[in-house]
């Protein structure tokens, strides 16, 4: 009799809680686990489920009616697609700005000066990938493009850029904020160092809301409070 009690007791909290399908960029996971600890002290009752992927494929989930709640995009590119195609009930909004950096396993202090001295560095594909455009920027803007450009490797994505220095590339430029991953920890000695801002600009990372739903607007606002800055701050983002 007791055990049935409790069981009813359980049913009826996870039937009264709320449920938020999350789907967000690779890149951000870094920093979610935090964000989402934060935002459940004042909601314990709101569970947050979470898909990671490249904004892209959850692009393309969404259009093809995945049940997301929110999407959290690495550029604001698919977020405004799916608001201008009516899928979003809400304008993109930038969250974070996300920023890059050099990174290498063979050369201490890694920067521009030391990109023309290597033989490999391994970017993110600027064709698809918001960081590989903002590396280019950054040659170009430094004026060593012309100079370095038969040195570029590509990943598909810029998570990959990390395997493909370690393995491969000379020096890597990569999100900072896969520099908190906690595979990091695996790879023993590596240097990094920021890119200045100057040289490309930061890329807007853009979040909408794809349904009604009165939880996933909690955590929707959450991410524009200054908890939730601090917290992306700290994951290597910029304000």
């Amino acid at each position: 009799m007791i055990r049935k009690v409790l069981f009813s007791i359980l049913l009826v909290k996870f039937l009264m809680a709320g449920n938020i399908f999350l789907a967000t960029s690779t890149n951000v996971s870094y920093a979610l686990d935090e964000l989402i600890k934060e935002f459940k002290k004042d909601n314990p009752n709101i569970n947050i489920k979470t898909t990671l992927a490249s904004s892209g494929k959850l692009t393309a989930q969404i259009m093809h009616g995945a049940p997301y709640d929110i999407f959290m995009s690495a550029n604001m590119k698919y977020p405004d697609l799916l608001y201008k195609r009516g899928i979003a009930i809400t304008k993109p909004k930038v969250y974070a700005k996300g920023a890059i950096s050099f990174f290498s396993v063979k050369y201490e202090n890694p920067d521009f000066d030391t990109l023309e001295k290597v033989r490999q560095i391994a970017i993110a594909n600027p064709k698809f990938a918001p960081y590989g455009k903002a590396a280019i920027e950054a040659f170009k803007n430094r004026g060593i493009y012309d100079r370095i450009k038969n040195k570029l490797i590509y990943s598909e994505t810029v998570t990959g850029v990390i395997p493909y220095t370690i393995h491969s590339a000379d020096v890597g430029i990569v999100a900072k904020s896969s520099l908190f991953s906690p595979n990091i920890k695996k790879i023993g000695k590596f240097y990094s160092k920021d890119v200045n801002p100057k040289y490309y600009t930061p890329i807007k990372q853009g979040v909408v809301l794809l349904k009604h739903n009165e939880d996933a607007k909690k955590f929707y606002d959450f991410l524009f409070t200054k908890k939730a800055k601090k917290i992306f701050k700290k994951y290597g983002y910029i304000e």
